[in-house]
């Protein structure tokens, strides 16, 4: 078959002889159909419309909504991280408070046990002292105990006149007494201590409450007991 080639170089438009028989006029063979070229001249580009393999082209709205879309996704996933630190940290801070708390409970506890074994010691202290046997050496120990014991918290209560109080004061003896208003601690046999807001231990007390509070039948009696002049 004989075409002209329209793209020499030359431009001169002479023949160009192509032998486009399918069977070999030499051998009598078929001949392999020759490969196609990637791209034809003057055809259509790979990856435009009506070519074969070609993606369709996407949507103008599609570029335009995606970055927002993701940048929504990733938005919600900070937030949701942001969420998990924030309650990771108030779990961690009562936690801590917890231990913090927990720890000085038991801090207190191992402090009061050590106190009441001291406590005896103390009120040794406290009838030498009375007696007027704290001196020399013995005073200075004395006074170095009573010194470490109200640093480590413990502080003595319980003195004459105090109302009396059944949540800090024992009371070992009850009478009456028109010297006082209400129950009244007349005399402390044994002082309290408390270690912070802990009791450890009860003043013990004598009180006394007002004669007008007598039972009738005890202040009959007492009458009957009276000297006639």
């Amino acid at each position: 078959m004989t075409d002209r080639d329209p793209g020499s170089e030359f431009g001169d438009g002479e023949p160009v002889v192509r032998d486009k028989r399918r069977i070999d006029p030499e051998t009598g063979n078929l001949r392999e159909p020759a490969e196609q070229s990637a791209a034809p001249a003057g055809g259509a580009a790979a990856g435009m419309p009506g070519t074969p393999g070609a993606q369709p082209p996407r949507d103008p709205s599609d570029l335009i909504a995606g970055p927002s879309a993701q940048e929504a996704l990733l938005t919600e996933a900070l937030a949701e991280r942001t969420a998990d630190l924030q309650r990771l940290q108030a779990e961690y801070v009562n936690y801590k408070r917890r231990v913090d708390r927990d720890r000085e409970t038991n801090r207190e506890l191992v402090i009061g046990s050590v106190l009441t074994e001291l406590l005896q010691t103390l009120d040794d202290i406290g009838r030498a002292r009375e007696a007027g046997e704290l001196e020399g050496a013995f005073k200075a120990v004395a006074e170095s105990v009573e010194r470490v014991t109200e640093k480590l918290g413990l502080t003595k209560f319980g003195e004459v006149g105090d109302t009396f109080d059944p949540r800090i004061h024992e009371a070992l003896l009850h009478n009456y007494s028109d010297e006082v208003d209400g129950p009244t601690a007349t005399l402390v046999m044994q002082p309290g201590y408390r270690l912070g807001e802990r009791i450890l231990r009860a003043a013990r007390v004598a009180v006394s409450e007002p004669t007008e509070q007598l039972p009738a039948e005890q202040a009959d009696a007492d009458e009957a007991d009276k000297p006639t002049e």
